[in-house]
């Protein structure tokens, strides 16, 4: 996994929530420029993945790979999924699935740097 990449998606994720919780609180439904962030997120959460399965191609294993796989599977169709539940709630709701989805990716990216470090050599 690259570290900055990582970083990266922190800090994209938290700004991305942040956003969705304000329109949420304003009462408005999610907008294109919303579905523009969330897709600029998931882009480099492909990035993080790609990087993810050359390296292990390459010989790098993680400590348990089907559960980082899973997760990584998980961190991918995370964004996508709410997106367009997003999308299709045309209230202040759907704003707020966004929010929530960008407040546990950076968790699941934690557990996947936990799930990479012990094993690399």
């Amino acid at each position: 996994m690259v570290e900055g990449l990582t970083t990266t998606i922190h800090i994209a994720s938290l700004v991305m929530a942040g956003w969705c919780l304000v329109s949420t609180f304003r009462d408005q439904p999610m907008v294109v420029p919303h579905l523009a962030g969330m897709t600029v997120l998931w882009l480099i959460l492909i990035g993080q993945a790609v990087t993810s399965t050359v390296l292990i191609t390459g010989g790098a294993r993680p400590a348990e790979p089907v559960v980082f796989v899973s997760y990584l599977a998980t961190v991918v169709l995370l964004p996508p999924a709410c997106a367009v539940w997003g999308l299709m709630d045309r209230s202040r709701w759907g704003p707020a699935v966004i929010a929530v989805a960008c407040l546990v990716l950076p968790v699941l990216m934690v557990r996947l740097e936990q799930l990479w470090g012990p094993a690399v050599a």
